[in-house]
């Protein structure tokens, strides 16, 4: 009897999940497996709190999946090998998955296809993780936009109803596969449960999100990110319940802007999507890096948002973009640096998005804030957290005898010098 594989990867759900309800139309039956790939994994420390909430989301898809006397198998190994053990065991007919449109899984999809094409085996993938793939919203041209308003224009123009509708998936005892083994402890796998866990969405803050998005104090975020970056919430969800709300829907089609950006440009993950400010001579001094990342820069506005995410893998917009351009535009620190920092710490880290906004900020990408836009933080601070209770909640005591690492006014004009020299260069 032939048989199907669906490989959980970024849609970490039962329901409303295109690719798993592909494989289970017909007859054959289907095994669910998951991968923890080494390569992915090799750098992040043992508790890492993604790690964690990815291990967590899979027990529970497990335990479900045994009302239809089936689970997930699970593998932590190459893909390649995994499938090349799949393929000795089973008499497979087709591998379902989801589009994945980073630069890293588009290669390692191409390997799994071409091995399972020349085993006979059909690699069957699906668009999921966004409403628009990277090359359905393109210019007349046929060229990707790299200007945000016209991709939302164009994205809202091609945009109905029809594309929030959930995707049924016929779950049934008779469809599924037992996993052949038990399911992992963590331990087996090589990490430990983080201190840290991902909180719920909060899909009530959905209606007040263009009010109270910017005010860290308020505590009005969704928490949609990591639920979107792993696929426990589908994007068809996130839009569905956020079609009455212009500024909610305008940051999901952000999202996909800086994925078809990245998806086109995959040389961006690491360079300036711009070539002209490659000339800008950087800084990058290790002393002024790591009193960023601890929080010890004398800016409370900033400090306060480098602690909470330390503390938490989390941290507020507002403080975000302020963070970014003190690094980039006070320090002289490259974005590539602050972009691996919050790689490694955010728990909605999402390479696009976070590529996308590093660059924003540093002014050398894709519809960025201009070269010469330099945050005032202590401007924020009076703007956003004006009567302190952001910055109180994670600064305290010592802290406030901290003095600024640098004048802003100098830094503002240090920035400008720097960046107006290395564009001339060119």
């Amino acid at each position: 009897m032939k048989n199907r594989i669906f490989w959980f990867r970024r849609d970490l759900r039962l329901h409303d999940n295109t690719a798993l309800s592909a494989a289970l139309s017909g007859e054959s039956r289907v095994l669910p497996v998951f991968i923890f790939d080494p390569a992915l994994l090799k750098s992040l420390p043992k508790d890492d709190a993604r790690v964690t909430f990815i291990y967590s989301a899979l027990q529970n898809l497990h335990n479900s999946l045994a009302t239809y006397k089936s689970g997930i198998r699970v593998f932590f190994e190459p893909p390649l090998q995994a499938f090349q053990k799949l393929a000795e065991e089973y008499a497979i007919e087709a591998v379902y998955a989801n589009e994945d449109y980073e630069p890293y899984p588009m290669e390692r999809d191409k390997r799994i296809s071409n091995f399972l094409r020349n085993k006979g085996i059909a690699f069957n993938t699906f668009k999921d993780h966004v409403v628009f793939s990277p090359i359905e919203i393109l210019k007349s041209d046929g060229t990707p936009y790299a200007v945000y308003t016209p991709y939302k224009n164009k994205w809202l123009q091609q945009f109905s109803v029809d594309h929030s509708f959930e995707k049924q998936v016929p779950l049934r005892d008779s469809a599924f596969m037992e996993p052949g083994q038990a399911f992992p402890e963590m331990v087996e796998i090589g990490f430990t449960p983080s201190a840290i866990f991902v909180p719920a969405p909060k899909f009530k803050n959905i209606r007040n999100y263009g009010l109270h998005r910017d005010f860290p104090a308020l505590e009005h975020g969704t928490g949609l990110g990591p639920h979107l970056r792993f696929g426990t919430v589908s994007i068809r969800e996130a839009v569905r319940r956020g079609l009455e709300y212009p500024v909610f829907l305008s940051e999901l089609i952000w999202r996909e802007f800086f994925i078809q950006v990245l998806y086109h440009r995959p040389d961006s993950a690491e360079q300036n999507f711009y070539k002209k400010f490659d000339a800008v001579q950087w800084l990058n001094r290790e002393e002024d890096f790591e009193k960023w990342k601890k929080g010890e820069t004398g800016y409370p506005f900033i400090d306060a948002g480098m602690r909470e995410l330390a503390a938490t893998g989390t941290m507020h917009n507002r403080a975000r973009m302020v963070a970014a351009s003190f690094l980039t535009k006070h320090l002289l620190v490259h974005w590539s640096h602050g972009e691996r920092y919050f790689a490694e710490k955010l728990l909605d880290f999402e390479l696009a998005s976070n590529v996308g906004n590093w660059q924003w900020a540093a002014g050398t990408g894709c519809d960025a804030s201009p070269w010469f836009r330099v945050f005032n933080p202590d401007t924020q601070q009076k703007k956003f957290d004006p009567n302190g209770e952001y910055r109180n909640r994670w600064l305290s005591g010592d802290y406030f005898l901290l003095q600024p690492i640098i004048e802003h006014s100098f830094a503002r004009e240090r920035a400008l010098a720097a960046y107006k020299a290395g564009v001339q260069e060119l």
